[in-house]
């Protein structure tokens, strides 16, 4: 997508370097930062702080990751530690364990004389398939969406998070078919919510207001409001996880504008690759639910009258906060999944359908142990 009008991607490989670089999404919407990572440890740092966010991201730059921690050795320990220290850094994303699961199959077979080289090539090709997996939902996407041009005469679309370029390679994932719609001509308004605590609304306003497609922030609880009154034609989110029965993990909320969605006879549409499918968890009561630190409550992030960045106290540092990043929204709430194979029903018939070959998947649960099987 771009970003001051260049076409930009979230991370960029710098092989030569032994580096890649990433936005520092922890800066924007105030400023726009490309930041270097050198290390295993910045980058599982990054993950950490959400410097890099956004499901599919995740497993791209976990990644990368690992190629970075075989440059300098490449033994089974050094392999076996990078995937355990990158897995431990996000519990709820499926992707990040998928991307891992596969660099280690990979890797692991190969002398590590050729490890590094391979990692980097197949961290590569993760990329170059989460762009073009996007590409395809944002295809997919845009026919549902062609079909809600009705009287208004435009689409208004609802979001939730930041399900975008920023979350992913590029494209997006919930707002690629918006930015089809939008690149094709057709007349679509999005509905963006702040998503707090951590705000990641603002990302998705900043993206689409560089990519100039029309939007309107607003707080987090005027979504019920605006569906009741009929002002929106569908709500589409993006996923961390999308159980193999349809159940879908996603940023706290999400399951608040099901909800309501389904109270106003809204389309609740999700998109997600087939990285955030995981056909070994048999619902959404098998997700885990990261807990993060309550600061992110405690204290709000953003810039003084003069632009200067900085943090505002709006709690007292021992004040008791309860900060669970996601929710799970019942795959009954869920009127059509939509990947990069097409758009299905939010079930384990309809996923079955997209991808008969997975259907009896099964992680290797000692990566991270709340990865289950069934």
């Amino acid at each position: 997508m771009r970003v001051h009008g260049k076409p930009t991607r979230t991370i960029t490989p710098v092989p030569q370097d032994r580096a890649v670089d990433i936005i520092d999404q922890t800066l924007l919407p105030q400023a726009y930062r490309v930041l270097r990572l050198n290390r295993l440890e910045e980058v599982a740092q990054a993950i950490c702080s959400m410097q890099v966010r956004g499901a599919p991201l995740l497993g791209v730059t976990a990644a990368y990751g690992v190629a970075l921690a075989l440059s300098p050795c490449a033994d089974d320990a050094t392999l076996l530690a990078a995937i355990r220290t990158l897995g431990a850094t996000r519990p709820t994303a499926v992707n990040l364990h998928w991307a891992l699961m596969r660099l280690q199959a990979c890797l692991l077979p190969l002398p590590p004389s050729l490890r590094a080289e391979a990692a980097w090539l197949e961290a590569g090709r993760l990329a170059e398939e989460d762009v073009q997996q996007c590409r395809r939902i944002g295809e997919h996407g845009l026919r549902l969406l062609r079909a809600l041009v009705g009287v208004r005469g435009r689409i208004e679309i609802m979001t939730h998070c930041n399900a975008g370029w920023l979350a992913t390679v590029d494209h997006g994932t919930a707002l690629a078919p918006v930015y089809a719609a939008f690149d094709q001509g057709i007349d679509i308004h999005v509905w963006v919510s702040e998503t707090r605590p951590r705000n990641q609304g603002l990302l998705t306003a900043w993206e689409l207001r560089e990519h100039g497609v029309p939007h309107t922030l607003i707080a987090d609880n005027a979504a019920g409001l605006l569906l009741a009154r009929g002002r929106i034609d569908a709500v589409i989110v993006g996923a961390d996880r999308v159980a193999a029965n349809g159940d879908v993990a996603n940023k706290i909320g999400t399951y608040l504008k099901a909800l309501a969605a389904r109270a106003a006879g809204v389309p609740f549409y999700v998109a997600a690759p087939r990285s955030t499918i995981d056909f070994a968890c048999t619902n959404g009561a098998d997700i885990p639910i990261e807990e993060r630190a309550g600061d992110e409550l405690r204290l709000l992030q953003g810039c003084d009258a003069a632009g200067r960045p900085g943090q505002v106290r709006q709690l007292a540092a021992d004040a008791a906060v309860a900060n669970p990043a996601f929710d799970i929204t019942p795959a009954s709430l869920v009127s059509t999944l939509i990947s990069e194979r097409g758009a299905c029903p939010a079930s384990s018939d309809g996923l079955s359908a997209l991808y008969p070959e997975e259907r009896s998947c099964l992680f290797d649960t000692s990566i991270h142990p709340d990865i289950h099987t069934s």
